[in-house]
């Protein structure tokens, strides 16, 4: 295997695996705001909640992390 054709199944795979883990954030934030009450995107934008955003946050960082484990 040169090394062009290695360098462009990289790319491919990270690409893949990248579009894979922005569904399963869209996913895991979706199903997070049906099952809490309110609208969150209203409460961060509209209201500036910043407990809902803290709480956006940590949802962020630990998908991130099961996802990032995932991959790996």
């Amino acid at each position: 295997m040169n090394v062009r054709h290695a360098r462009s199944s990289y790319l491919v795979s990270s690409v893949i695996f990248s579009f894979f883990g922005l569904v399963l954030f869209g996913l895991a934030f979706y199903i997070f705001d049906k099952l809490t009450p309110g609208d969150l995107v209203k409460e961060i934008l509209d209201d500036h909640n910043v407990a809902a955003a803290i709480v956006i946050a940590a949802l962020i960082i630990g998908i991130s992390i099961i996802v990032g484990l995932a991959i790996h």
